[in-house]
C-alpha cells in the first residue's frame, strides 16, 4: 500500500473487533510518530497508550459518552510536553506537531490494516485526571486503534476546485 492509497482508504472507525493489536505492529505505529516532523525538530510530545479495560471505561465519559473508546483494544492520548512555543507563523507549535504526528500514526495503522478514530469531542482536564498527567501539559489530540468490525461508506468530499486556489486566495 502507498501513502495515497493509504489516505484513501482510511475512515473513522467507531466499531472494533475484541482482538489485541500485536506488539510488531502497535510499535509501527508509534515509530511513526517518532520520526515524524515538528517544529525545529523539538519533538516536544509524549504518547500514551492506554490497554488497560478498566482505563479504557473510565474514558469514554471524558469523551463525551462515546462508547466505542472502551471497545477499542488500544487509545492513543497525545501529549505536547511544551504548550507555550508560538511559531513565526503566530500558531501554537503543540497542535500542529502533534497534528502530523497523529496522522502519521493514523496513516501506519491504515496500512497495517487497523482501524482508527481521531478524538476531538472529549474533556482535556478529566482526561488529563485520569491519566495523571500534569496540569501543564497540553492534551491536544487522542484515537482510538484496533481491528475494524466495521467497514463504513466513505463520507462525501468537496471538489478539489473547491478547496485550492492557484497563487492567490479566491
Amino acid at each position: 500500500m502507498d501513502v495515497f492509497e493509504a489516505v484513501t482508504q482510511r475512515k473513522s472507525i467507531r466499531k472494533y473487533k475484541d482482538k489485541e493489536i500485536e506488539k510488531e505492529k502497535l510499535i509501527k505505529v508509534l515509530e511513526s510518530a517518532r520520526i515524524a516532523p515538528s517544529a525545529s525538530n523539538r519533538q516536544e510530545w509524549k504518547f500514551i497508550v492506554v490497554k488497560d479495560e478498566n482505563t479504557r471505561s473510565r474514558l469514554v465519559s471524558a469523551a463525551h459518552y462515546q462508547k466505542f473508546v472502551g471497545q477499542a483494544p488500544v487509545t492513543i492520548v497525545a501529549c505536547s510536553t511544551e504548550s507555550e512555543r508560538i511559531m513565526p507563523c503566530g500558531q501554537h507549535a503543540y497542535t500542529v506537531d502533534l497534528s502530523i504526528a497523529v496522522s502519521f500514526m493514523m496513516l501506519e495503522a491504515t496500512e497495517l490494516g487497523l482501524g482508527t478514530c481521531w478524538l476531538g469531542a472529549f474533556d482535556e482536564e478529566a482526561v488529563k485526571e485520569i491519566l495523571g498527567i500534569p496540569s501543564d501539559i497540553r492534551v491536544p489530540a487522542m484515537f482510538t486503534l484496533g481491528y475494524a468490525d466495521e467497514n463504513p461508506a466513505a463520507r462525501p468530499r468537496k471538489a478539489l476546485n473547491d478547496i485550492v486556489c492557484h497563487e492567490k486566495y479566491e
